[in-house]
């Protein structure tokens, strides 16, 4: 008679000190965007670390131009589904436009994606002040905070398109002391978005919380995509700084674990895939 293999142990939840522990300790941090269940299910069984249900359902669920129309109701309902497919994984969720207007504003909301919808951190866009208020007023009531610079799609109305920023010198120093000062507002992670890699590299370098990229090159502490441009099936023409992991493998499971197996080993992306 043939004893039972133990079980393999269960892992450890990603935590929001466990993502500054990863930095400290060079661990690639590994994202992706999900909106259900289901698919939650499959990132996480592949060893995903950050799933962000991100207000780019505007875009791939709902079929908008931009991530403007996403409202707070979209993000709750599906964050609420993408948590019942997830056992270790870190859930985000994006607080949408104008979500965050003001500080008491954003508590309110902060604390439906939390309570409500049980993601573990919100993640906002700007680093001028009034946003720097916001995430010290939400910081200081205990809701973790990721900041977004660079290439903010809520602001695609003001930059007249979505354009890379920080390629000008000027530009770059701001951006280097607006990622100060949201480290100093309280926020425990950084996503830069459409940044030159150069400029990423000195960021990530320079502050404490784990950097997690997006055509920001290779030397951020981590990478995230929107899952369906992973999956190569967003319409319209492919952005250069995303790449179709399915093509690669044949199967939704295989283009996800290819895809985390690329971003730890720091092959993805490629200068191909960076500004």
């Amino acid at each position: 008679m043939y004893a039972s293999a133990a079980p393999a142990p269960a892992q450890r939840p990603v935590s929001v000190p466990g993502l500054r522990k990863m930095k400290q300790e060079g661990q690639v941090i590994t994202a992706l965007t999900a909106y259900d269940a289901s698919f939650a299910h499959v990132l996480d069984t592949a060893g995903i670390d950050v799933v962000l249900v991100g207000d780019s359902l505007g875009m791939v669920i709902q079929g908008h131009a931009t991530t403007l129309p996403a409202q707070v109701d979209d993000i709750v309902y599906h964050c609420a589904a993408v948590r019942r497919g997830l056992s270790r994984a870190l859930l985000m969720a994006d607080l949408p436009f104008l979500s965050y207007a003001t500080p008491e504003r954003a508590l309110v909301n902060a604390q439906r994606m939390l309570v409500d919808a049980g993601a573990a951190m919100v993640k906002l866009e700007g680093g001028q002040d009034c946003v720097l208020e916001v995430i010290r007023f939400l910081t200081m009531r205990e809701v973790p905070v990721c900041a977004h610079l660079g290439l903010t799609p809520q602001s695609v109305l003001r930059m007249g398109g979505f354009r890379v920023q920080g390629r000008e010198e000027t530009a770059q120093r701001i951006m280097l002391e607006q990622a100060h000062a949201v480290v100093e507002a309280g926020a425990e992670a950084l996503v830069l978005e459409c940044v030159p890699a150069s400029l990423a590299r000195e960021i990530t370098q320079a502050i404490p919380i784990p950097t997690i990229g997006i055509g920001a090159g290779v030397d951020t502490d981590g990478q995230i995509l929107v899952s369906y441009d992973a999956l190569g099936i967003t319409p319209g023409k492919r952005v250069r700084f995303t790449k179709d992991f399915l093509i690669e493998t044949g199967s939704v499971q295989g283009a996800v674990e290819r895809y985390i197996e690329d971003v730890r080993a720091r092959r993805f992306p490629t200068p191909e895939h960076s500004f």
